[in-house]
């Protein structure tokens, strides 16, 4: 796979490239968001590493110049130990976030699960749910003739709750099925995904497809 790098330090760029490397990946590398986007563009990356704290274009808005042409999947590195700003970010269309300091290990399981989670299932080839519908194997969402644009672990989400749509799903299986079962992710993180969803899937008429059953998990709603 290949992978773009953006950081500012470029000792953590190396790190970060020798790590991935040892794991079998094409890594590129960029020092900021001007060089990120043209990397971007002329490479076609499978992953983005980005860094929040970069000069002049930081790394949120590098995020939301990216989300606007793309659905690469995007994983933060912070260093800011506040879950405003993690959350910020995974609202701005990121997949997940490492916060600094972090060990090559975590961050290659880490890269390893969003691609994981970005890559096509052999099967099944397509869900319905009224109008919703949903293709595994193009990944491709849509509301009607509507066209909804998901981030990987998004479309993760979306994908197990239609498998069985009437079942209440816990959010602990939600949370072990798209980052896995050891995974530290928080309900806050989760409900960010989440919040995400809907609203994609309500800006295309499809409002309360997601139905919440506090205490027990979540279920498809209504899509008409």
């Amino acid at each position: 796979m290949k992978i773009l790098i953006v950081d500012d330090d470029p000792r953590l760029r190396d790190l970060v490239r020798i790590a991935l490397e040892r794991a079998g990946h094409s890594v590129i590398t960029a020092a900021d968001g001007s060089q990120a986007l043209t990397h971007a563009a002329r490479e076609i990356p499978d992953l983005i590493v980005l860094d929040v704290g970069l000069p002049e274009m930081d790394g949120f808005e590098t995020c939301r110049r990216l989300r606007a042409r793309s659905e690469v999947p995007i994983l933060f590195l912070t260093a800011r130990d506040d879950e405003i700003d993690r959350v910020l970010g995974l609202e701005l269309g990121a997949d997940d976030y490492v916060t600094k300091p972090f060990s090559p290990r975590e961050l290659v399981a880490r890269v390893r699960a969003i691609l994981r989670r970005s890559a096509a299932p052999a099967a099944p080839a397509r869900l319905d749910h009224g109008r919703l519908s949903l293709d595994a194997h193009t990944r491709s969402c849509r509301v009607g003739t509507k066209e909804v644009a998901l981030t990987a672990t998004e479309f993760g989400l979306l994908l197990r709750l239609m498998r069985d749509p009437a079942r209440l799903t816990p959010r602990a299986e939600l949370v072990a099925g798209i980052w896995g079962a050891r995974s530290l992710i928080s309900d806050r993180t989760l409900d960010s995904h989440l919040r995400n969803l809907r609203r994609k899937l309500a800006e295309k008429g499809c409002a309360e497809a997601i139905d919440t059953v506090h205490g027990q998990g979540m279920r498809m709603g209504p899509c008409r």
